[in-house]
């Protein structure tokens, strides 16, 4: 079939399925696009011509649009993308940051930048990066540091190879990630004979990844011999949908449970094995039991410095670590004794050999669970004589919202209140990412996940610094008539930033929302009061101003009404957070300081280097 490369690459896109224990998706549902010169007569062209399935989507901040695409990948659980194309040069260059992100979190993204001409017969166009060194480097370039697969394809023939190592990543639950295709405008328009098989239905095998029983043995010898053993799970048992293996694993041999950002979610909050959030952001429930733990069953986890409180937080110095996980990068982590396979196929195997045995935690988990209940009572109840606590907007946000909701967070405080006190009802309402703590996913990830779930309610936490970020999808998501609630924290600053530099003995210094101060030359002024309702009502969102536990709930209530895309403007006292609970996370301290409560933060640093494991 005589194609362009572009009109080759869509009617590729437009037959690619997956099958996840034997159910088939189809895996491209459309396409993100802001048009410019470097794709609007290629891939454009071929987008208007028709004759395929995809939906076109009109992004409006091409960091934006991608953000949203890797959303509605994760909640579509990595069974479903939406690509994402661009211009070249800074259109192109927006989208790094989103690969950052994809690929941090093991969540599939395909970005289809426009480049420069291949022919070079132009150069220098408009929106080129000239370097000296190389005439065939270009912006693009620059997304092989935050790929799993980077290739430029220069003739139209390389669409087919690059086409099918594209794919293989993206549905690779192990390797996973960002990958950039990146099309050089002129070599979009030329033509070429396709053969028909490589247009035909594809479908790619995301097959459960078997253990052998060299590893199940292992594993069992572990267990027998710990007394105090915890599981931690992790985005894995998310993705491979095996959140029922392992709570019926934790019940049969009373293991506590412990919860990654990823994780969290799938086991009900309230069952008496889970002891929330485990890390940095986590409960003191998890972080106490954390401590005293001889066997860590790291479940689907990355093991990322939140989670292990920067390898501080298991200090038995009898513990071991167990690593059930398809990717081996992360299965040997922390000298883990590795299970490299599927999270379902291997707690069940494990089970088949695993007869008689029973942790010897005994009430432990039972009353440090207790504890920390009233500790999330307590936080959903405070009441403070300087406003709004971000704590109880959070508790009447959880308790006024039906069960079903999807709750998105990416930065700031917001993800640790929401990890630590946040109550997930049933899975796949809990959608935080965390991998790359990328301010200025919330809005778009809001998007995103509507696009994915358009029947369920989507609410997004975001905090001010975050929005002044990136909020120009909001804009996307009024144009497509998806109503998201944006539920925007107003501490005039980047609260948790600041508590951070306060706790290592700095002085508050460019962490707040302030006006320069013309005496003192600083940002130290006064603070700057905005209305981000006014913005929100511009976009054309339904807006509310909250300044008061009842001015939310009655916002909450009238928001359930609209077919618009909501806004709330939450005013919430300052350093109205949730505090750590029994976690360290280690910080580079200056070695050298006038300040007395530094060079403390700098002896506190090393006495916890102690403590920690060093690999």
């Amino acid at each position: 079939m005589k194609l362009t490369m572009a009109q080759a690459l869509v009617k590729f896109l437009d037959n690619q399925y997956v099958c996840f224990d034997g159910k088939e998706t189809k895996f491209v549902n459309g396409i993100f696009g802001i048009f410019g010169h470097g794709c609007v007569v290629g891939i454009g062209q071929a987008l208007e011509q028709g004759g395929h399935s995809l939906t076109y989507y009109q992004g409006h901040n091409e960091q934006g649009m991608a953000h949203a695409a890797i959303a509605f990948a994760k909640q579509k659980n990595r069974r479903e993308i939406i690509a994402c194309t661009s211009s070249i040069g800074p259109g192109a260059l927006n989208m790094v940051t989103a690969c950052g992100t994809a690929t941090a979190n093991r969540i599939p993204l395909l970005v289809l930048p426009g480049d420069t001409f291949a022919c070079r017969q132009p150069d220098p166009v408009l929106q080129q990066i000239e370097q000296p060194t190389s005439c065939k480097t270009t912006a693009n370039d620059a997304f092989k540091a935050v790929c799993k697969y980077w290739d430029r394809i220069e003739r139209p023939e390389q669409l087919m190879t690059a086409c099918l190592n594209a794919m293989r990543v993206l549905t690779d639950p192990a390797e996973t990630g960002a990958v950039c295709l990146a099309m050089p405008q002129d070599v979009e328009a030329e033509a070429f004979d396709y053969p028909d098989h490589f247009l035909c239905k594809r479908v790619w095998y995301m097959d459960r990844r078997v253990p052998t029983d060299r590893e199940i043995d292992a594993a069992v010898e572990m267990i027998k011999n710990a007394e105090k053993p915890l599981l931690v799970v992790g985005g894995g048992v998310t993705y491979s949908e095996s959140y029922k293996a392992v709570l019926a694993f934790a019940e049969k041999y009373e293991i506590p449970i412990g919860e990654t950002q990823a994780g969290k979610g799938q086991i009900p909050w309230n069952h008496r094995l889970n002891m929330g959030g485990i890390g940095v952001t986590g409960a003191g429930s998890a972080n106490r039991l954390a401590k005293k733990t001889d066997l860590v069953i790291a479940v689907g986890t990355r093991l990322t410095d939140f989670t292990t409180c920067s390898k501080w937080g298991f200090q038995n110095p009898d513990v071991k670590m167990l690593s059930i996980n398809v990717s081996s990068f992360d299965a040997f982590k922390m000298d883990s004794t590795a299970v490299i396979a599927d999270a379902k196929l291997s707690l069940e195997a494990i089970m088949q050999k695993l007869d008689g045995y029973k942790s010897k935690w005994g009430d432990e988990p039972k009353t440090a669970q207790a504890e920390f209940f009233k500790e999330i009572d307590r936080c959903y109840s405070v009441e403070l004589p300087n406003g709004f606590s971000q704590t109880r907007a959070l508790g009447i946000i959880n308790e006024g919202i039906a069960p079903d909701s999807i709750a998105i967070t990416a930065s700031g405080s917001l993800p640790g209140c929401m990890q630590r006190i946040w109550k997930s009802h049933a899975p796949y309402t809990y959608h935080v990412e965390y991998g790359f703590s990328c301010m200025g996913y919330e809005i778009c990830g809001a998007l995103g996940a509507k696009i994915a779930a358009p029947d369920r309610e989507v609410y997004a936490m975001v905090g001010d610094g975050s929005f002044l970020m990136l909020h120009s999808e909001l804009y996307t998501a009024v144009q497509e008539g998806k109503k998201v609630n944006i539920m925007l924290f107003d501490n005039s600053g980047w609260g948790c930033i600041e508590n951070l530099q306060n706790n290592q003995g700095t002085d508050t210094f460019g962490t707040r929302f302030t006006r320069r101060n013309a005496e003192t030359g600083l940002l130290d002024g006064d603070l700057i009061v905005t209305d981000f309702a006014k913005i929100a009502e511009g976009y054309g969102c339904k807006a509310y101003r909250c300044s008061t536990p009842k001015e939310l709930e009655e916002a909450l209530e009238d928001s359930k009404k609209q077919t618009v895309p909501t806004f709330f403007d939450i005013k919430v006292a300052h350093k109205s957070m949730t505090d750590g609970y029994d976690s360290w996370w280690r910080v580079g301290v200056a070695e050298v300081s006038t300040s007395k409560r530094v060079q403390d933060a700098y002896e506190d640093m090393k006495a916890n280097i102690e403590k920690a494991r060093l690999y």
